[in-house]
């Protein structure tokens, strides 16, 4: 399929109608060189690849906005369907192909395209499956973007996105995994809930795996800038570690939840990933919880891994990992997450 996009060309002869309508003032420069045009890429078409794309585009994030999957015809579907709301939304160039090509010169590019699990199937031959698809979208977009950052979404996220750093050959603060950042969200949507305040005034992470062996930092949790557990130790106020436990499980079964209900997820994750690319794309240099190389952070040894950390997130990617205290216990369940994850990535032989 050939690149589609929107065209200030009308009529048969291709007319060009930009200097027809619009005259140039007297004296007037030509448009500033430093002006920034920001360009993101998103790899997969499919429901969480568009849930991404459409609210970047209604939250403003890109001036450029390509769409990449290997299905010509609901890929082209998707891009018209985006570009007749125009309209309504702030001025973005939306542009569709299965031609990697077209990414050229992205300043982020986002990878959703995975392999569906069929019925049967164990996590590892999935994974593998996802590696070879990897080995296919990874090298075009490092050759035609060679200093963007990857900001890869698809499952099992950190395992997949060591194998993006790896066959992308970037350094690795340009190459990020979505990893916690949604759990994170849904942890602080079920303490908001519990305490019934706003969510944002919440602070708490989820760190490790994005999935079942993940770490609830609680010793780290505050709302309103109050540490919750100390103020219940101070004010002793009893509470059971049951009650935590079972609200980590609640995050973690989530997804799964959402799944059972609608086939899949969209939206959550969408405006997680949406709001990632801000941080980077506009310097915002925000703390969120997303899978970087974890080696030497709370004695986490063995090879390199990617796992989710707070790290501080701007135009260079990962610009740092906060240093979140964690309890003897929080930093053991994080050891054993990374180990959990360690043990799948050396089945890869990569």
């Amino acid at each position: 399929m050939q690149k589609s996009g929107s065209s200030s060309s009308l009529g048969p002869g291709g007319l060009d109608l930009t200097q027809a309508f619009f005259r140039q003032i007297q004296r007037a420069a030509p448009p500033s060189p430093t002006k920034r045009h920001t360009k993101i890429s998103v790899v997969g078409a499919g429901n969480v690849g568009m849930a991404i794309a459409q609210t970047i585009l209604t939250q403003d994030v890109a001036d450029e906005l390509v769409l990449i999957d290997a299905k010509a015809d609901k890929l082209r579907g998707e891009m018209l369907d985006l570009q007749h709301a125009a309209a309504f939304l702030p001025r973005t160039k939306i542009h569709a192909s299965v031609d990697y090509e077209l990414t050229f010169g992205s300043d982020l590019c986002i990878v959703t395209a995975g392999a569906r699990q069929v019925p049967g199937e164990s996590r590892l031959n999935l994974l593998h499956r996802n590696v070879a698809l990897f080995k296919t979208i990874i090298p075009p977009l490092a050759r035609y973007s060679p200093e963007t950052i990857l900001l890869i979404v698809s499952n099992p996220v950190d395992v997949l996105t060591y194998v993006a750093w790896k066959l992308s050959g970037f350094p690795s603060n340009r190459v990020i995994g979505s990893g916690t950042n949604l759990d994170s969200s849904r942890f602080r949507f079920l303490i908001a809930d519990h305490l019934d305040v706003n969510a944002q005034d919440v602070q708490a992470y989820i760190v490790g795996e994005h999935g079942d062996s993940s770490v609830a930092l609680w010793s780290s949790i505050s709302v309103g800038g109050v540490p919750v557990l100390s103020f219940l130790e101070k004010q002793q106020i009893a509470y059971e570690k049951v009650t935590l436990e079972k609200i980590h499980k609640e995050v973690i079964d989530s997804a799964y939840e959402v799944i059972s209900l609608k086939g899949y997820t969209s939206w959550a994750i969408g405006y997680s990933v949406a709001n990632l690319a801000r941080s980077i794309l506009r310097d915002q240099r925000k703390v969120h919880p997303v899978s970087v190389v974890a080696n030497g952070f709370y004695g986490i040894e063995g090879g390199d891994v990617f796992l989710s950390l707070p790290a501080q997130l701007g135009r260079g990617g990962v610009l740092g990992v906060t240093n979140v205290h964690l309890t003897d216990e929080e930093a053991h369940r994080l050891r054993d997450s990374a180990q959990t994850i360690l043990e799948v990535q050396n089945q890869l032989g990569i």
